[in-house]
């Protein structure tokens, strides 16, 4: 008769102390997540409680967790000291160029990798992933000679042509997310009628705005933070990009570099991209699930 009772106050007290342990387990990850948003938020934070400060606060030792007297024209001086106005148009144009080839070329040769098997598909694919290991300075060299051949230094030509050729890793992408379309939509496209080029885009395009805004958001941040591609090819200061004008503030024609400054421009360059992953963040999430990027 006394034996019933017991299990079940035996399995209570278990669920109680499971409960217990999950609820230590959840604060101690809620706790640890705190602290590790908070280290990483502090350098972005520094950063923009520079960029208003004075120049003399700014050497102080020790350093102001905040400025003492805000300094909001520092963000005003910056368009006077550089042509911000120039260099941010200039990066604006290379980018959004720079996007728009990427993705036309990188989608057509993924297509093209993930849809056909005819021979010798495989080895064809494992040279263009091999192309992914030559470092940039290795090829740095013959491609100057080769821009400067066709008499396109200090033009953007340099900066937005190669991206209409495809990109290794923005092609693996692509072709990772296209071959999880199902083969009878591209069937049923051919009983159709379609084309090959009409069913990349009628079919595959619309099916693949997550990859396409990943790979989208990558070319962006990669052609909007690149210095030495521009330093190579560029000498016009009015084709400068932002980051050779930013770089430009380091250099000897100032005694002292005006960091605040410094920290002014990178706050102000940081807009278009905390933008565009907040407009596309849920695509960018999704397609980093789907293409299983890591």
């Amino acid at each position: 008769m006394n034996t019933v009772p017991v299990p079940k106050r035996r399995a209570a007290f278990s669920g109680s102390g499971s409960k217990r342990k999950a609820s230590t387990t959840q604060i101690i990850s809620f706790i640890t997540l705190i602290i590790t948003t908070f280290i990483m938020l502090l350098p972005l934070f520094f950063m923009v409680s520079t960029s208003l400060k004075s120049k003399r606060e700014m050497l102080k030792f020790p350093p102001t967790f905040l400025p003492e007297s805000w300094q909001w024209s520092n963000y005003t001086e910056i368009f006077d000291t550089l042509q911000f106005g120039t260099l941010y148009k200039n990066s604006l144009i290379i980018g959004v160029v720079t996007v728009f080839g990427t993705l036309i070329s990188s989608a057509l040769a993924a297509y093209g990798f993930s849809r056909y098997r005819g021979k010798g598909n495989q080895l064809w694919f494992m040279l263009l992933l091999a192309t992914m290991m030559l470092p940039y300075p290795a090829i740095m060299i013959p491609q100057f000679i080769f821009f400067s051949k066709l008499n396109w230094i200090d033009t953007f030509l340099p900066l937005i042509v190669p991206s209409f050729f495809g990109s290794a890793y923005n092609i693996f992408l692509l072709r990772q997310f296209f071959s999880t379309l199902p083969e009878d939509l591209f069937d049923a496209g051919r009983i159709d009628g379609c084309g090959e080029l009409r069913m990349w885009y009628k079919i595959a395009l619309p099916l693949s705005g997550p990859a396409l805004a990943t790979v989208a958001i990558f070319a962006f941040i990669y052609s909007w933070n690149d210095l030495l591609a521009p330093v190579l090819y560029l000498s016009s200061t009015e084709r400068f990009t932002l980051p050779v004008g930013m770089a430009s503030l380091t250099s000897s024609r100032f005694r002292i570099p005006p960091w605040h400054l410094l920290m002014v421009a990178s706050v102000l360059a940081m807009v278009p991209i905390v933008t565009l992953f907040a407009v596309a963040q849920k695509q960018f999430v999704e397609g980093i699930v789907l293409t299983g990027i890591k």
